[in-house]
């Protein structure tokens, strides 16, 4: 091990997250020059051929995983969730009649909604903040629109650590699901939605590119009263290079595509590998007696973002600060929230939730 891997902590940070060490040293060991092309990744034409081998591969091996059907197409984008949540309204709102239903389940949810007002009717299918968003919708809660334009969901809350186990019955209208935070972590049936857009920081990359999954009768409703930039079929008919790509960040996706498959093969066993992660921390909540306590409703919780809380800020804080002097990094909750957020996307190890488990053990015998 070099003295640089030496050093590295278990990061358990909400996003950019941590990335699995194999894909981090292919990038070390091909940053200076790509093999058989003498230049950079940072430093090749986004038109070129090179290029096209590293968005054509990130391609397939991302197809591979969704088992993606032929009705479904993937693009790269920029801007985040946020550019998202002005291009989903403004495309998919034709005109300022239409209705949109959003389920606002959580903070990133609500972000969401707020985009829709500019271009059409937005209806909150469902707003959880009266329970603190500690647990997602039934679907006996949901107020939808008969003939909605989409409903929109956040498939995994970051902050509140809750996540949909199910989608819900939308009657027909397309589903659309920011996906950032969950994105790959198990196995879905794309078909199910109209949509799905995810930043890479989390579970797909770095920061810098948004993948996104969209079905392609939706770019029937794209019309050029858009600007090119925000017009998803301009996008599409370019094969996600209308101006310069995040190229960099394709071909981190890429990497990451292909250290999921070599890993694990298939989502499945990616989903098997992340609940059992979750069950470790989950079991120790439930098990200390109201030590800590979880946030999330037991049904919502989330395989990604294990958040709960202490007797006081300042055993958390105490918490906090000995995870750090023992190697665990960035489990501060969110500053809505406070308490403790431990995110466990697919790159972090079994050895790190073991690691943070057994601190959490030790932590109540020395401080109970």
């Amino acid at each position: 091990m070099s003295p640089s891997q030496a050093k590295r902590v278990f990061n358990f940070s909400a996003g950019p997250a941590t990335l699995p060490l194999p894909v981090l040293q292919q990038i070390q060991d091909e940053m200076l020059s790509l093999p058989g092309v003498g230049a950079s990744v940072l430093e090749i034409s986004h038109r070129s051929k090179d290029f096209d081998t590293i968005i054509e591969d990130a391609t397939t091996r991302l197809g591979r995983l969704l088992n993606l059907p032929d009705t479904h197409e993937i693009l790269y984008m920029q801007g985040g969730a946020a550019m998202q949540n002005a291009m989903i309204a403004s495309n998919f709102l034709t005109d300022k009649s239409q209705t949109a239903d959003y389920i606002v389940n959580g903070s990133w949810g609500k972000k969401s909604a707020a985009e829709c007002h500019r271009f059409g009717n937005m209806n909150e299918a469902y707003n959880g903040s009266d329970d603190g968003f500690s647990s997602v919708p039934s679907q006996d809660q949901l107020s939808l629109t008969e003939g909605a334009a989409y409903c929109h969901m956040t498939s995994n809350e970051t902050i509140q650590g809750i996540q949909f186990k199910q989608l819900p019955n939308t009657n027909g209208a397309p589903i659309i699901s920011d996906q950032s935070s969950d994105f790959m972590s198990r196995p879905i049936n794309v078909s199910d939605y109209g949509m799905i857009y995810a930043c890479a920081q989390k579970n797909a990359g770095i920061a810098g590119v948004t993948v996104v999954v969209l079905e392609k009768k939706l770019l029937e409703r794209c019309d050029d009263r858009l600007p090119s930039y925000l017009n998803y079929a301009v996008h599409s008919k370019g094969g996600s290079r209308f101006n310069t790509p995040p190229s960099f960040a394709i071909y981190v996706t890429g990497l990451v595509c292909k250290w999921l498959e070599n890993e694990f093969g298939t989502l499945e066993k990616v989903g098997e590998f992340n609940q059992s992660k979750a069950k470790l921390l989950y079991d120790l909540v439930d098990g200390s007696g109201g030590y800590y306590k979880g946030h999330a409703s037991k049904e919502s919780r989330s395989d990604m973002n294990v958040v709960f809380t202490l007797g006081t800020p300042e055993l958390e804080a105490k918490f906090l600060a000995e995870a750090a002097d023992a190697g665990m990094a960035t489990l501060k909750g969110h500053r809505s929230l406070g308490g403790i957020r431990a995110s466990i996307y697919n790159a972090m190890p079994l050895e790190g939730v073991q690691t943070l488990a057994q601190f959490m053990t030790d932590f109540i015998a020395s401080n109970g």
